[in-house]
């Protein structure tokens, strides 16, 4: 029987060669928002996986916006000429749709990367002020962001619109925004950080106000050929804050707004004992699945071939994002094709090392 992880999907004009997706992962490692070197390494060789998209790591759409001073960016023409360098080198050698995650990171912005440690930068470190719904801090030990007024939405969208316009130029095959993990379109979404008692606090329907703007901005600018989607929380794992039955609800306004795929995650919002395990978020994709319609791509420790096979097989999911499994192994697409029992192109250096590609006699 073949396969379902290796057919293909349409989302709007862009058909994917199979249901693998290549999750946006932070690298940590550009300069002023400018994508180095780094970028075209990992970048390029994601890209020869065999995976049907490879999406480009969460991207803040204004300095501020940035999770680390080394995140990157698309603020600048400076930004979007880097980004074009790391592009001409990776898709030189590969044809793989790329898409692209545009992100704001609200009020756990001005962090430091991971591997320099854990928490926030001071100002007269380098950090900066942040924003957020409410001058609520994320934890006892974090300082307060800024509320936004309608000014600072206002400048919010716009960069989002801008970025949008540079990813038009890029030649990036799809969008996805970033509305989960306590970022700022999270944050709004989240009764533990939206603290709001205006038109965008304090019911369901007043906290998505902003998410949508900024969805209805980004969709009004996008080719109306090339999909977009949103990544958001199925639940906060927290008391108090969004509910499933709420993220199902987010789901079908994004729908009714022309989305084209939802990416269900979780948590962020503040600390949580989440109960990790493979696949522990698929059980929120699927309800959003049945209950909307709407493409849903499955995510959370995924990383055994036969486990997204059967996400995929079982209608639990349309596709399968893997993150930490293509940073563990590159070529997963390659082996999951072997465990499968699917052929699938590889570059032509590599064909002699691809048992499931279809190998030439000059290779032999």
């Amino acid at each position: 029987m073949p396969s379902q992880l290796f057919q293909p999907v349409q989302l709007r004009n862009l058909t994917l060669s199979n249901r693998i997706i290549i999750a946006p992962m932070c690298q940590y490692s550009a300069n002023d928002g400018n994508a180095s070197d780094w970028h075209i390494v990992h970048l390029g060789h994601l890209s020869l996986s065999g995976a049907g998209l490879l999406i480009i790591e969460a991207t803040g759409v204004e300095p501020r916006g940035r999770i680390t001073p080394n995140c990157l960016g698309l603020y600048s023409d400076e930004n979007e000429e880097a980004l074009s360098r790391v592009l001409k080198v990776v898709r030189s050698y590969s044809d793989m749709p790329v898409g692209l995650q545009l992100g704001h990171a609200g009020r756990k912005a001005s962090m430091m990367r991971p591997s320099d440690g854990r928490g926030m930068i001071p100002q007269d470190k380098g950090g900066w002020q942040t924003v957020a719904p409410s001058a609520a801090a994320f934890s006892d030990d974090w300082p307060h962001p800024e509320a936004m007024d309608r000014q600072v939405m206002d400048e919010v969208i716009a960069a989002f619109v801008q970025a949008t316009h540079r990813c038009v130029r890029l030649g990036i095959d799809l969008l996805e925004i970033h509305s989960a993990h306590g970022y700022l379109l999270s944050s709004f979404l989240s009764p533990l950080a939206n603290l709001r008692t205006d038109q965008y606090g304090g019911s369901l329907q007043n906290r998505m106000r902003f998410p949508l703007e900024v969805f209805e901005a980004v969709r009004a600018e996008w080719p109306k050929e090339r999909p977009l989607g949103v990544r958001f929380n199925g639940t906060d794992w927290l008391d108090g804050g969004i509910t499933t039955d709420e993220a199902v609800r987010y789901a079908f306004e994004l729908a009714n707004r022309g989305c084209d795929y939802v990416d269900v995650s979780s948590g962020g919002n503040g600390f949580a004992k989440i109960p990790n395990g493979p696949g522990y978020q698929v059980p929120f994709a699927t309800r959003i699945k049945n209950e909307v319609g709407i493409p849903t791509m499955a995510v959370g420790l995924i990383r055994a071939p036969q486990h997204a096979e059967a996400i995929v097989r079982g209608g639990q999911a349309d596709m399968v994002s893997i993150g930490r499994g293509f940073l563990n192994d590159p070529r997963w697409t390659w082996h999951a094709a072997e465990v499968l029992g699917e052929r699938i192109h590889v570059p032509p250096q590599y064909m002699r090392a691809a048992t499931s590609a279809d190998i030439p006699d000059w290779t032999r």
